[in-house]
């Protein structure tokens, strides 16, 4: 086979080759463990019973099948294609003509996906401590005040150096795990854990859902949950809640899918694995909604009030002060708590090496360090920052406003701008289309061009604006104006320079010259599918 029809020139076929999975099974169970993660067990429950009951999963539904699928199919086309993290991706996807500043985008995701990786290491460090926690139930009567002031000692707003022991210990063991995985590459690092983590995560939530369902109060909560509330339909804000939880959920449009795809073979199913990653997400999150409200029923029945009286059914307040409070109260508590805090501690770190990765590869490219010395610079750059920003007294507060501004206001852009440019601006829906198809079992038409270019950016855009402006006006959980400023939006400006500043970087190896395979003419598209009858 020439190099052209490997996706390279001449030049790069002295390079060190391109890492790949080891073979399909592989790549699907990494890419659910990306996406199966902390947003899954924490956010769909409460997002769910906030916006309409049952009647929300049409609305969730409908999100998925319009652009959270669509968007995934985008980044796997990206990622295959154009054989690179996402700097590379877009850079080759940009051409001689706009690859120069197309790569920015890609740094503006690399940047994203990096700053993520900073605080989400910090929950995990904290849900590992609960684990240990479980076992004589520390967290006593008031979990709360365990929490706030025992646990994280957290201070008022602002920057410390006050380090709190006992979460900067179980997060430098976290960012020692996670450098050993990386370092370990695609197949031996990424793939093996996935694969031993992912197995023990569905087991260790099974037996919680199993247990939690014969609970007393647990139809109580199920219901709760499930009954329909048919006129939120009808609320605008119900459908963007369902959007953003599917767009938030499937680790899409920061690169990390992008990174995934790359590491495919050539000729390798993307659509297929891609529906089954997408449903096997959701599926995981329905499964975390009955899992979550069958308990909160339990808590609900053993206080004596409904379940639409008890507060803290999302995020840190429902994994970290409701849930020890609950486990406390049931029959085999500390069993039922440690699976919990286990089951925590493995979808965010399955999800935490897919998002390391995506930095890791692009610094590998740009660089042309290997997986194990690129593993290495990231994991103890990132673990330095790490424990200075999240081990502190303020390091609760740093976290909840980093990760709004990155996910609400970083993330989001960055989808509307990879739709716009790559389908509108460089009108490179066909192509990727046409490649989709030549590679894949299932075929995407016309409409996907139109749901990725068209109805995805203007949801988004929405989302993107109503968001910044109630930022602007109403700030962010009541913290000063002046630390919103610094930490906040100076998040987006971090991930602004790094989108302007990173390209300006030397390649150790230039990426330019490569050749995407398969080319896109009627006669190579006539062939391949003419290999694809033969083989079927």
């Amino acid at each position: 086979m020439s190099s052209a029809a490997r996706g390279t020139s001449a030049p790069d076929a002295a390079e060190r080759p391109r890492e790949e999975w080891t073979g399909q099974l592989g790549f699907i169970l990494a890419a659910i463990g990306s996406a199966v993660g902390l947003g899954n067990i924490w956010r769909f429950p409460g997002v769910a019973y906030e916006n309409g009951g049952g009647a929300f999963l049409i609305p969730y539904l409908v999100a998925l099948i319009t652009a959270g699928i669509p968007i995934l199919f985008l980044d796997y086309a990206i990622g295959h294609r154009f054989r690179g993290a996402a700097p590379t991706a877009f850079r080759r996807l940009g051409g001689p003509r706009h690859g120069r500043w197309l790569e920015g985008l890609g740094w503006f995701q690399v940047a994203i996906a990096f700053v993520i990786g900073l605080y989400y290491t910090a929950v995990i460090a904290w849900a590992a401590s609960f684990f240990i926690f479980s076992f004589d139930l520390r967290w006593g009567d008031d979990t709360q005040a365990f929490l706030l002031n025992d646990y994280l000692q957290v201070g008022e707003p602002g920057f410390s150096l006050e380090f709190v022991p006992g979460v900067l210990i179980p997060l430098a063991i976290v960012w020692i795990a996670v450098i050993a995985v990386l370092a370990a590459g695609v197949a031996k690092g990424l793939q093996r854990a996935n694969l031993i983590f992912l197995p023990l995560l569905v087991v260790a939530f099974l037996i919680l859902v199993v247990r939690a369902l014969f609970l007393d109060g647990a139809a109580d909560g199920l219901n709760a949950l499930f009954t329909p509330d048919w006129a939120a339909l009808a609320n605008p804000d119900v459908w963007i809640a369902a959007y953003s939880q599917i767009f938030f959920s499937l680790s899409i449009a920061f690169g990390i899918m992008i990174t995934y795809a790359s590491y495919r073979r050539r000729r390798a199913n993307l659509t297929g694995p891609g529906l089954v990653v997408a449903f096997s997400n959701s599926s995981f999150e329905i499964l975390a909604g009955i899992g979550v409200f069958a308990t909160l029923g339990f808590f609900a029945f053993e206080q004596n009030v409904s379940v639409a009286d008890l507060e803290g059914l999302t995020g840190v307040g429902l994994s970290f002060i409701t849930f020890p409070a609950i486990v406390s109260q049931m029959p085999g508590g500390p069993i039922f708590g440690a699976l919990f805090f286990g089951s925590l501690v493995m979808a965010g770190f399955t999800s935490l090496l897919s998002v390391l990765q995506v930095v890791s590869a692009a610094i590998q490219e740009k660089t042309g360090l290997s997986p194990r010395r690129a593993a290495v610079a990231l994991g103890v750059v990132s673990a330095i920052l790490s424990i200075l920003l999240f081990s502190t007294t303020t390091g609760l507060i740093a976290l909840d406003t980093t990760d709004h501004w990155a996910n609400n206001i970083g993330i989001v852009a960055s989808a509307i701008a990879t739709s716009v440019l790559v389908i509108w601006v460089l009108r490179k829906g066909g192509e990727l289309r046409f490649h989709l198809n030549a590679v894949s079992t299932f075929r995407v038409g016309r409409v996907w061009v139109f749901l990725v270019g068209g109805l995805a950016p203007v949801v988004l855009t929405y989302m993107l604006v109503t968001r910044i402006i109630a930022l602007l006006i109403d700030g962010y959980e009541g913290y000063p104006g002046e630390y919103l400023a610094v930490v906040g939006w100076g998040t987006v400006l971090l991930l602004v320079v790094a989108a302007v500043v990173l390209p300006l970087v030397p390649w150790k190896r230039r990426p330019d010259d490569f050749t995407a395979w398969p080319p896109v003419d009627e006669a190579s598209a006539t062939t391949l599918l003419a290999r694809r009858k033969d083989a079927r």
